[in-house]
Order: structure tokens, then C-alpha cells, then sequence
């Protein structure tokens, strides 16, 4: 139990003042002179000789001085009496000594006797006596009925927490904070969660909290708590302020607060401190901190060594590292194993760890064993996962459901899961709906959706967006050689963009387009960009460039790569280059091709072709 009462509670009159640098001398003789004027009867003097000797833990010589002090009416040595007895273990009879002093007016005994009252189960006492302290001034009375009234979810809680926290109640502040970071909507009551491990293993920031929104009242307000009982010494304040301050992007002094209260014991501020300093590249000093964090028993610490020794290809330490997240409680562990051993061939294991963590509530270890179950051809296994996954929030897991369900031919429902994914920001999900949107007709929400997808990063998003776009424009006027390059429109930029991801077909086009305008250079440069990845339009559209340019033997080596990729319209090039050049063998053997590959065109001009080419070889 603690004691009821501290430095303040026993030199409440304020008449026994230490100096800072008092040395052993001078207190011996202020003890002296205290003991002369007590044994002469001065009950001030026994009252502060008492509470000095009970401050030094001598009880037995304390005792005998406040019960005089008491008996002379002294209200402050009612109050120490009843520490002292406290102390011994006689209860009850202390809170008799309390109560004296407290009906006497002393603050400290009433929050001495409101404490006792509460301990005891007697709330309605506690609450008056504690209350009297309160209102009285008393720092230490506000924060135990705060604490009490808040136990009753009694609103007024928070009035007498704000009191004793503007009083310099450390703790006082600290609470009061994470009530306004509650209020903001961004925590749980809870204060001692800690961040999983991403689907790297790497783990997240264990700053115990999600991300709250910034500039609200409520967080430039909680942020001052923070700091008032983090200057104070409280260390889990200053693990919150470092988190703060760290989504503010103020790393350094973030990373201030975070050693400090590592430096005080706490493990998950070591765990923020490491992952701070991994990612200012310096992986060895974070290794320090995770090692202290994860030795305390810090999960996110021990999951990210794991992951720091599996990049190493350590993967026995890993491994070590990831049981002992486990061990810790940290479900991210039996995850981050699985992961472990999918990397390393060991299917079974991997789905044993998978399920494990599955089954405590992982989302993503949901997600793994569903796509673990697929690839082993157990459909039927993979969906119920699938479904948890998603249903808990996990994006990957919503959208592998509609790539499920479109494979089966139920595009209404895989639609429904590429929606929802993509609703959370999935790139290749908000694609799969614009193409849906798209085929269905409905080109203003398709938009949307590949604009999503585009704006993500996704080149066939980026391409689709582009040929919608393009489908609008209005015919432009031919262009000539050498002709001053206009301003590129929004769908040349979506192409470019797409291209510049390497998208074969969008290369083509952008290749079209600087055509068009008269840029030859930079339509060569774009076709061969898509040849040389295999588009057959690239090289057939570059064949054409270099031989309008002069090159014909040039342009037939791309025809030729082009027609024996199945391009009918190449293949007819070729069979007239050799034609013209008497080579009427190739010429026929291309032509042939050419009537086989088609389009309908294409095989009717290369059969007329062909069959001048023969008369012509039997003449």
C-alpha cells in the first residue's frame, strides 16, 4: 500500500522549511534546538521535530513527539500521527488522527482519510473527504477524486483532473492527455498496445496509438499535457509526445523524448527510438535500442531484429527473434515466422505459423494462408480465409476475393470486392473497376476509378485512363514534317506516363502521336522502345518510320521481327520488299505468311501478291 502522504503531507505547515544544501551539522543542530524548545513544551516545535523524524523513517522517536503535538491541538501533527501509524499498519486508528486534522481544516489529512475510505470500499466517504481536500487547494486530494470520479464515469472527473494536472500533478497531466487524444478519436483507452508487424516483418511504430488528426483543440491541448507531465519525468508522457512529434515530422526532438524515457525504463519508447534511427540509416544503434526493448519484453522490438537478421540472412536468429515476439504476446511473431518460412521453401510450416496467427485475429496472416491454400489448388480452403481477411480490413484480401470470384465467372460479386478495395486506396482494384465500369457502359464512373488507379501508379491504369480520354478529342489537323510540336494534351501525358512504366501499348500510341505531329525522333525512340519488349505494333510502326525515312533494310529487319510475331500487315511489307528487290521466293514464302495472318485485307491483297509472284516464277 502506498503511503498516505508524502513531503508535502508532512511538512503541511510550512513552519519546518529545509535549505537545499543543508549539511549533516547544521541539521543536527536545527534537530537540537528543535528537541530543546519541545522538551521546554513548545508543541509547534514538537510538530516539526516529529515530522522531521518521521521523514527520516525514525518512527519510534516520532510518535512520542506528535502524539504531544496532538494533544496540544495541533492539526498538522494529527495529520503526520496518522501517516506514522499508517506506516505501522494500524489503520483505523490513523484515520482517526486524519479525521481530527481534516474536520481541523487540513487538506492533507482529508485526502489521507478520503484515500483510507476508498481502499475500504466506501466510496461515498472517500469522495466527500477527498472533495473537501479539493476544494481546498490540495494538489493530491484533486487527482484521487478525479481518479475516483472517473472510475464512475462521473463527468466532473475531468474538471479536478485539469486542476490537479495545472497544479503540477505529473500524472495528472499524463491522464488528462490521453483523454484528449480518446476524445479525438485517434486511441483506445488502452495504453499498452504496440503496432504489428508490417507484411515485411519489420514491424511498426509501438508508440502505442494510431495516428490522430492534426490541429485539432484536443491535440495542440493534449500535446501541452504531454509536455508539462513529460518535463516531469513521467516516461510514458514523453513516449507519447516523441510519437507526436515524430508525425509532425520534428524527428530530432522527437528522438529527444524517446531516449529519455528509454533511458527511464520504458520498452516501447527503446522501440520507437530504434526505429527512428533505422530510418536515419543508422541499423546498428537501432539494433541497441530494439535489443534493450525486446530483452524487457517488447513483441515490435523482438519482430523487428527477427526481420533485421532476416535481411542478413540470418534466419536462425530471425527466427529466434520472431518466437520470442510470440512469447511476448505479439501475434505479428507467429506472422512474420510464416513469412520466414514461405521464403525459405517450408510450405507446411509456413501454413502452420500462418494458421496460428490467423486464428488470433491476423489479418494478413489470413491473407497469406488464403493465397498459401490457393497456390496448393485447395479453392474451397482459401475462400473462408479470404473472407475473414477482407471482413477484418484487410485491402489485399478484399481484392485476391474478386480476382476468386472473377475466375469463377461471377463478375458481379468480384466486383463488389474490387469496390471495396478499392474504396481503401487498392490500385489494381480501382483498375479492375474502371475496366468493369467501362465494359458496362458507365464511362464517368470508369474515369474515376482509373484515374485512382493511374494517379497509384498502375500503367495499365494510366493507359486505359488515356485512351478514354483520347476517345474525346476532337480530330486535329494533319501535321508536316518539321512542324513546330504543339501543347500535349492530358491523354499524351497519360500515354507518356504509362510508357515510361514500360507499357508496350502505350508506347506505341505515344510513338503515334509524336508521328502525327511531325516528331520522327521521338516517335523512333518510342517504337523501338516497345519492339525491343516485343511489341509486333512497335516494330511494324518503326519499319514504316525508317523506310519512309530511306531505311528499308533497316525497316525489314523490324517487319521481319514483327511478321514472326504474328503480324499479317508486316508479313505483306516484306513479301513487297522482296518482290521489288526480284527476290520472288521470299517474296511468295512472305506473302503466304501474310494470307495466313491476316486481317481480311491484309490476306486478300497478300493472295493477289502471292499469285502474281507465282505466275511470274512459272513464266
Amino acid at each position: 500500500m502506498d503511503v498516505m502522504g508524502d513531503k508535502a503531507t508532512l511538512l503541511e505547515t510550512g513552519r519546518f522549511v529545509q535549505p537545499a544544501d543543508r549539511d549533516e551539522a547544521g541539521e543536527a543542530a536545527e534537530e537540537l534546538r528543535l528537541r530543546l524548545a519541545a522538551d521546554a513544551g513548545d508543541a509547534e516545535a514538537m510538530s516539526v521535530l516529529g515530522a522531521m523524524l518521521l521523514r527520516r523513517g525514525d518512527l519510534d522517536g516520532a510518535e512520542p513527539q506528535l502524539r504531544a503535538a496532538t494533544a496540544a491541538g495541533d492539526r498538522a501533527a494529527a495529520n503526520n500521527l496518522g501517516v506514522l501509524l499508517h506506516q505501522r499498519g494500524y489503520a483505523d486508528e490513523a484515520a482517526g488522527w486524519w479525521r481530527i486534522a481534516a474536520v481541523a481544516g487540513s487538506a492533507a489529512a482529508a485526502h489521507a482519510l478520503g484515500r483510507h475510505h476508498r481502499e475500504r470500499g466506501d466510496e461515498p466517504a472517500a469522495e466527500y473527504w477527498l472533495r473537501q481536500s479539493a476544494e481546498q487547494g490540495h494538489t493530491l486530494g484533486a487527482y484521487a477524486l478525479a481518479d475516483l470520479l472517473e472510475h464512475r464515469g462521473d463527468p466532473g472527473s475531468r474538471r479536478w483532473m485539469r486542476v490537479a494536472a495545472e497544479r503540477g500533478h505529473r500524472e495528472a497531466a499524463y491522464r488528462l492527455a490521453r483523454a484528449l487524444d480518446r476524445r479525438a478519436g485517434g486511441e483506445g483507452d488502452g495504453d499498452n498496445g504496440v503496432g504489428g508487424a508490417g507484411a515485411d516483418g519489420s514491424g511498426t511504430h509501438p508508440s502505442g496509438e494510431n495516428p490522430v488528426p492534426e490541429n485539432s483543440a484536443d491535440d495542440a491541448e493534449a500535446e501541452q499535457w504531454y509536455r508539462q507531465a513529460a518535463a516531469r519525468g513521467h516516461r510514458r508522457a514523453a513516449l507519447h509526445l516523441g510519437a507526436i512529434l515524430e508525425r509532425r515530422g520534428e524527428l530530432k526532438e522527437a528522438g529527444r523524448w524517446y531516449l529519455t524515457s528509454a533511458k527511464d525504463g520504458e520498452a516501447r519508447a527503446a522501440c520507437a527510438l530504434g526505429f527512428l534511427l533505422r530510418d536515419a540509416g543508422d541499423t546498428e544503434s537501432a539494433a541497441v535500442w530494439w535489443l534493450r526493448a525486446a530483452q524487457d519484453g517488447d513483441g515490435n522490438a523482438a519482430n523487428a531484429l527477427g526481420a533485421l537478421h532476416a535481411e542478413r540472412g540470418q534466419t536462425q536468429t530471425a527466427e529466434r527473434w520472431y518466437r520470442a515476439a510470440m512469447d511476448a504476446g505479439d501475434v505479428n511473431g507467429a506472422y512474420n515466422l510464416g513469412l520466414l518460412c514461405a521464403e525459405q521453401g517450408r510450405t507446411a510450416q509456413a501454413e502452420q505459423w500462418y494458421r496460428r496467427a490467423a486464428y488470433a485475429g491476423h489479418r494478413e496472416a489470413a491473407n497469406a494462408l488464403a493465397i498459401l491454400l490457393l497456390q496448393g489448388g485447395d479453392t474451397a480452403g482459401a475462400e473462408p480465409w479470404f473472407s475473414k481477411a477482407a471482413e477484418a480490413g484487410s485491402v489485399d484480401a478484399a481484392f485476391n476475393l474478386g480476382i476468386l470470384f472473377a475466375g469463377r465467372g461471377e463478375d458481379g460479386i468480384a466486383l463488389r470486392w474490387y469496390q471495396r478495395a478499392a474504396a481503401a486506396g487498392h490500385t489494381e482494384a480501382a483498375l479492375q473497376v474502371g475496366i468493369a465500369l467501362l465494359r458496362d457502359g458507365d464511362e464517368a464512373g470508369a474515369e474515376r476509378h482509373l484515374r485512382c488507379a493511374a494517379g497509384g501508379g498502375s500503367a495499365e491504369g494510366a493507359y486505359r485512363l488515356a485512351t478514354v480520354l483520347d476517345a474525346r478529342r476532337p480530330p486535329e489537323p494533319a501535321h508536316e514534317l518539321g512542324e513546330i510540336v504543339h501543347e500535349k494534351s492530358e491523354c499524351e501525358e497519360w500515354y507518356e506516363r504509362a510508357a515510361s512504366q514500360g507499357h508496350r501499348r502505350a508506347q506505341v500510341r505515344v510513338g503515334m502521336l509524336a508521328a502525327a505531329r511531325g516528331d520522327v525522333v521521338e516517335a523512333a525512340r518510342w517504337y523501338r522502345s516497345a519492339a525491343e519488349a516485343g511489341s509486333r505494333n512497335g516494330a511494324f510502326n518503326l519499319g514504316l518510320l525508317l523506310a519512309r525515312e530511306g531505311s528499308e533494310p533497316e525497316a525489314a529487319v523490324w517487319w521481319e521481327r514483327a511478321a514472326d510475331a504474328g503480324h499479317g500487315r508486316a508479313a505483306l511489307r516484306l513479301a513487297l520488299v522482296y518482290a521489288r528487290r526480284g527476290e520472288l521466293a521470299e517474296g511468295q514464302r512472305w506473302a503466304d505468311r501474310a494470307v495466313a495472318l491476316g486481317p481480311g485485307e491484309v490476306a486478300e491483297r497478300a493472295a493477289r501478291l502471292r499469285d502474281a509472284l507465282r505466275e511470274e516464277l512459272s513464266a
